[in-house]
């Protein structure tokens, strides 16, 4: 199954990322616990790729395509042409150094990264490529 959504790169538009999400999943046997923690991993994708890459612009597309290539394997790729961020290049700051800081931020990624089991950077022509992909055991 393959399943494809376009969005303005809006942070309002965040929860119509996470009906698609849901409503594309509904049907693959994906425990509750487990789709939530995707729902939350791909909605701070979109809104870092929002914020940090399009500025908020509601002109500026994000698409974001679920590919279910085998049973219990999900492949989530979120394509955009903003500029380039990769999340393994990223230096996570230190839990300690956050709590001492009193810094709002700085987790996201952590969270992505611990609910991924993989998360890589590609391009595809001109445009950039985040794939995230999650292995589940069906109920």
């Amino acid at each position: 199954m393959n399943y494809q959504y376009n969005i303005g790169c809006s942070l309002n538009n965040l929860k119509g990322i996470r009906e698609f999400i849901r409503t594309s999943l509904h049907d693959e046997h994906v425990p509750e616990i487990e789709l939530s923690a995707i729902v939350l991993a791909l909605d701070e994708m979109c809104s870092n790729l929002m914020i940090h890459a399009h500025h908020c612009n509601p002109d500026h597309m994000l698409e974001l395509h679920i590919e279910i290539p085998d049973q219990g394997k999900f492949v989530f790729e979120i394509v955009d042409d903003g500029s380039v961020f990769n999340i393994n290049q990223f230096n996570e700051p230190e839990l300690d150094n956050l709590v001492h800081q009193k810094r709002k931020g700085g987790l996201g990624i952590r969270l992505v990264k611990a609910i991924m089991d993989d998360v890589e950077y590609l391009k595809r022509g001109n445009k950039n490529v985040c794939r995230l992909t999650k292995l589940i055991k069906p109920n």
